[in-house]
């Protein structure tokens, strides 16, 4: 037997059964439709970050653009996509300084630095120190003059070093010099003729 108050409910003004089964009937078939155009919708690949990407590098003054995976560090796109052989990949972890160039005249480790951060931004190597009627730069040429390197394969990271320690003013004595340039090894050992020639090429540098 329904009580009284479950009639009342049942016919309170405004909702009937036929009211509550065609919103149930609506919401279900809505709901359906919903589901059927997210299974037919084609799902949206996720990004790949490390997909190459086009890079434009200014490098000894000229612009460059190649395509790099973004995990490439600016020593493998010089060597590996410009053809910049001067930089040397040496320990590959920072420690030696072969891969020193510059950006922004400042000295940079190449193998630590990604090609993609140097976008933009003015990047000297060893192939782009000397001038343009092949007048070597005043360090080149006092590495000669004092048979700064043996083996030669550290010295493209020395001469930029040593040309960035000079304009940095951290060349005023041997010491500082020692200091200064204590980032690039030299395994043939020829740091005091590399101390000799930063010295001839300072003055040479500041009258320039």
């Amino acid at each position: 037997m329904t009580s009284p108050d479950l009639a009342k409910d049942a016919v309170s003004p405004g909702f009937s059964r036929r009211n509550f089964l065609t919103t149930t009937l609506a919401t279900t078939v809505t709901a359906t439709l919903l589901e059927q155009t997210r299974a037919d919708a084609a799902p949206t690949p996720a990004a790949d970050l490390n997909a190459p990407a086009g890079t434009t590098l200014k490098i000894n003054g000229r612009e460059q653009r190649v395509v790099l995976d973004t995990r490439t560090t600016l020593l493998d796109a010089l060597r590996e996509h410009v053809g910049l052989t001067g930089s040397k990949k040496g320990c590959d972890h920072g420690q030696c300084g072969a891969c020193t160039v510059l950006i922004n005249n400042r000295r940079v480790l190449s193998c630590l630095t990604l090609a993609a951060v140097a976008e933009g931004q003015e990047i000297t190597t060893i192939e782009g120190l000397a001038k343009a009627d092949g007048t070597l730069h005043p360090m080149q040429q006092a590495f000669i003059d004092h048979d700064a390197f043996q083996c030669g394969y550290c010295t493209p990271g020395q001469i930029l070093s040593a040309v960035a320690c000079v304009k940095e003013g951290h060349a005023n004595s041997d010491a500082d010099i020692r200091e200064y340039m204590s980032g690039n090894l030299c395994r043939c050992a020829a740091y005091p003729n590399i101390v000799d020639a930063v010295n001839q090429a300072k003055t040479e540098m500041k009258e320039g």
